[in-house]
């Protein structure tokens, strides 16, 4: 028997990307006029869940919304209500479930479907919710495009715009001074970013986690150019990338985040080793620029607009159904949805696990078509 729907709620968890805007405005926009459903939207992912604090979503709310970056409900990566972060009265920090306050809060609000908008650890507690009896719709949202089970992700077309202007801008500078010019971008476990950004932008080296590099692999490709004279080379690399011999490059770590380990500096590292083995020979200096979090930002493109707007609406018809416990998907360019179990696998409660991440095949078309066009990977 299908459960009469009249109030739903959404969240943003995770990290920020182009098109969450445009799928909160879908949600609002299908669940009022198609559905006459009422929505409200909780602030700031979980948190706002945990603690109560919500807005109302209607027509006026979401108007000028569609083409903003970011999100208009904000968003935390750093509660989970499984595993709560909380200080005892000893002073002592201390992690428990407080997931009931949570589902408590929906039966007050009188909300009878939740749609949780986020990537693998977002994700992750939608499936522990959805296993304690809350209807939940997932919606992927990732600009690394990592996500199994869906083709493509929000975002991540926006964010690629982005690292081909910059490698467009790179390119003017680095001929201009007989330079290489490294640009590092995001992509944690999955190249994508690097792969299309940077076949984008004409990048002659692009290193992604999927194939380690070897720094004399890359010296070589440098000279090959410089003494065909093609005195500038523009290597595109992915912050997850590693060489042969050894792991990622880890920024810091942060106890506080479910993602403990951040990474960053690769392009630092890479140019180090570089250079000491090119400047002797050619003369060349290199540079690094790190694009962190302007990828993320940004007026969001057509591409991503639309997607998102496919997202949003599809994900209210699933409400309308009782399709819930699943997430929404994109296959062969349709709309469709598979169980949330299926994408972040079917761990213990309150743990983040994966059904393995959507990753680039090695040898499959795309950097096939790279290598063809004279793309090195330092492989």
């Amino acid at each position: 028997m299908k459960k009469e729907i009249k109030r739903i709620a959404v969240l943003t968890g995770g990290g920020d990307c182009s098109g969450l805007n445009a799928v909160i405005r879908a949600v609002v926009k299908s669940a009022i006029l198609k559905y006459n459903y009422e929505v409200i939207g909780f602030m700031g992912g979980y948190h706002g869940l945990y603690t109560n604090d919500y807005i109302k979503l209607d027509l006026k709310t979401v108007a000028g919304i569609f083409h903003q970056g970011g999100t208009i409900l904000k968003m935390s990566n750093k509660d989970n209500l499984f595993n709560f972060k909380t200080v005892d009265e000893k002073g002592k920090v201390v992690y428990k479930d407080v997931s009931d306050v949570a589902i408590e809060n929906l039966k007050k609000l009188n909300i009878d479907a939740l749609i949780i908008i986020g990537g693998d650890g977002t994700l992750t507690s939608a499936r522990d919710f959805a296993r304690k009896g809350v209807n939940v719709v997932g919606i992927p949202k990732t600009i690394d495009n990592d996500v199994p089970a869906t083709e493509i992700t929000f975002g991540y077309r926006t964010a690629l715009d982005h690292i081909m202007l910059s490698l467009d801008a790179l390119h003017t500078t680095a001929f201009s001074h007989d330079r290489v010019m490294i640009l590092e971008v995001m992509g944690r476990n999955a190249g994508w970013l690097a792969l299309e950004g940077g076949i984008a932008g004409s990048a002659d080296v692009i290193l992604i986690p999927e194939i380690p590099y070897d720094v004399k692999s890359i010296a070589q490709t440098v000279f090959d150019r410089y003494n065909r004279g093609s005195k500038f080379t523009i290597i595109c690399v992915s912050e997850g990338a590693k060489p042969v011999d050894g792991d990622v490059t880890i920024k810091k770590i942060d106890t506080d985040s479910p993602d403990s380990i951040k990474l960053g500096g690769v392009g630092d590292i890479l140019a180090a080793k570089l250079e000491k083995v090119i400047k002797p020979v050619t003369g060349q200096d290199i540079r690094v620029t790190t694009l962190g979090y302007i990828q993320r930002g940004g007026v969001t493109n057509t591409f991503d607009r639309v997607l998102g707007t496919k997202y949003g609406a599809y994900s209210v018809d699933m409400i309308a159904r009782n399709e819930f416990g699943r997430m929404v998907i994109i296959q062969n360019d349709r709309m469709d949805s598979v169980r949330i179990e299926e994408v972040v696998g079917s761990g213990k409660t309150g743990q983040t696990s994966s059904g393995g991440a959507r990753i680039v095949n090695p040898h499959g078309d795309l950097v096939n078509a790279a290598r063809d066009i004279g793309i090195t990977f330092g492989d």
